[in-house]
Formats: structure tokens, C-alpha cells, sequence
């Protein structure tokens, strides 16, 4: 089978999150795609999650790993993106459950000098942790009813849950939030990504994915809108990695690649002499 797009699924110590995940890519509604698991240290936890879905599913999964050293995502990212086989590749976390048309939805809309913005719906905790693997597999944590009975509260953002046909394209069209590139839900083509160097890593936690996509901008990459089509809902977690000096850093780093119209990270997948 050919293999049309490579998701790379960022992992750090959310087993039992990570296993409902891989459960919804289950379910999509074509199978010709690879998983690449990018798991920045987690514990035997996780790799024995991994190894049982192996034994379980037909897909092609590859489990790449670094050691824990802090938060170092942008190193096994650009570990991932080498490992990938398809020249389309789709990022998102391990937080994150596809519906059944995820992987089919950014394969459609892809297009030659483009790159694909997605979104996510946030669950909250008491939602997160009711969600049951039949759950999945029937999609209702997709369906707004469903959610509003489990003490969801209605607001705008359940359109991202109902909107198909001209409904979805309008809103796609009209939202006012900006196509960036977000780790969570984004695709891009393989060569692009590799003529920006991968991402940059000397970055840690806050907007490293937003200077990524804001170098496949500078290459004359455009942004396409694709958060009422690209549906995954993000599973309720803490953020203990979240650090102000790292987010400082990174908005010093992002600033600078506005500023010189960076395209090319020396500090990426080839790691480059700098003056």
C-alpha cells in the first residue's frame, strides 16, 4: 500500500491519553497513512501502549525516542520528520483524538505551496476522563449532544463539532483567528518543511511551532484555514514544562524571524556553521 501522509504524533507521558489517540486514528476513514510517534523521554508506560498497538493494528507505526532531558519536542520532531516515508506529512499531539476524517480532510485540501492550519476543541477535565474507548469508536465525543449531556457548555466553538458543507467552508473563511502553523493540527508538505531546516532547536515550550510556520511563510509558503474541517478534540492536561524564561526566549527568537525574514534555522534537522 502506498503510503499518502506521515502523522507525527508528539508524545511526552500521557500513556493512557496517547492509546485513546491511537485508538480515533483507528477509526479514520483511510488506512493508507503511517504514524510516527515522537516521544520526547516518556517512561516504559508509554512504549508499552505503543508495542501492544502495534501487535493490535494494521498500520505502519514507528516509535522514535529520545532520552528525557527537559522539554526538547523541536529535537524529536526534527527526529520524526527524518524518519517519515510520504512526502505530506501531519503534526498533532498525543492529547488529541482525530475524527474519522481527520487524516482524509488534510489529504483533500492540501494543496502545492500551502501549508494547513487546524484547530482543536479543548475538553475539560470531567469530559476528558469520561471518554470511553467505545466512545471513540462510535465518535461520540464529536457529537455536540453528546458532550452538552456529559455538562458541556454551549458556546460558539461547537460549530468546529457541526460545521460540514458551506457552513464549514464559510467559516474556514470568515474566522477571524489567523492560519498559523499549530503543533496540535497542521500539514504541510515534506519537501518545504526540509528546505526550512526542521524546526528550531534551541527553542522550548511556547510558540516554537508558531516560528516554524512563520519560516515556511518567509519561503512564500501560504497559510490555509482549515480549522472547521480538521476536527480532533484535545484531551484535559496540565502543563508542568510551562516556564516564562523559555517563553521569553522563544519570543526573542520568533521576533528575529520576522525581523530578517528567516527561512532557513542554523539550529534545525542540519545543524549549520553560524557567523
Amino acid at each position: 500500500m502506498s503510503i499518502k501522509a506521515s502523522v507525527i504524533i508528539s508524545t511526552y507521558n500521557q500513556p493512557e491519553w496517547l492509546r485513546k489517540v491511537l485508538i480515533g486514528y483507528e477509526q479514520q476513514l483511510i488506512k493508507d497513512f503511517e504514524i510516527i510517534i515522537a516521544d520526547d523521554g516518556s517512561t516504559e508506560e508509554t512504549k508499552e501502549i505503543i508495542d501492544n498497538f502495534k501487535k493490535e493494528s494494521s498500520f505502519r507505526l514507528t516509535h522514535i525516542r529520545q532520552e528525557d532531558n527537559g522539554f526538547q519536542k523541536t529535537k524529536i520532531l526534527n527526529k520524526a520528520i527524518l524518519a517519515s516515508t510520504s512526502d505530506y506529512l501531519i503534526m498533532t499531539d498525543g492529547d488529541c483524538i482525530p475524527r474519522k476524517d481527520f487524516v482524509l480532510k488534510h489529504i483533500n485540501l492540501r494543496k502545492p505551496n500551502c501549508f494547513l492550519s487546524g484547530g482543536y476543541f479543548k475538553l475539560p477535565e470531567s469530559i476528558s476522563s469520561l471518554i470511553s474507548d467505545e466512545d471513540i469508536k462510535k465518535q461520540l465525543c464529536f457529537d455536540k449532544k453528546w458532550l452538552l449531556s456529559r455538562g458541556l457548555k454551549l458556546s460558539f466553538k461547537l460549530n468546529k463539532l457541526t460545521a460540514f458543507g458551506i457552513k464549514e467552508r464559510l467559516l474556514n473563511t470568515f474566522t477571524p483567528t489567523k492560519a498559523t502553523w499549530d503543533g496540535m493540527n497542521a500539514s504541510g508538505w515534506k519537501t518545504d518543511i526540509l528546505k526550512i531546516n526542521g524546526f528550531d532547536e534551541r527553542m522550548g515550550y511556547g510558540g516554537e511551532d508558531r516560528e516554524f510556520g512563520e519560516r515556511l511563510v518567509n519561503l512564500g509558503i501560504k497559510p490555509i484555514q482549515i480549522r472547521y474541517s480538521a476536527i480532533c478534540v484535545h484531551l484535559y492536561h496540565n502543563r508542568g514544562y510551562k516556564n516564562k524564561e523559555s517563553i521569553i526566549s522563544n519570543l526573542k527568537i520568533r521576533k528575529n524571524t520576522r525581523f530578517q525574514k528567516i527561512i532557513k534555522t542554523p539550529f534545525g534537522i542540519e545543524k549549520l556553521e553560524t557567523k
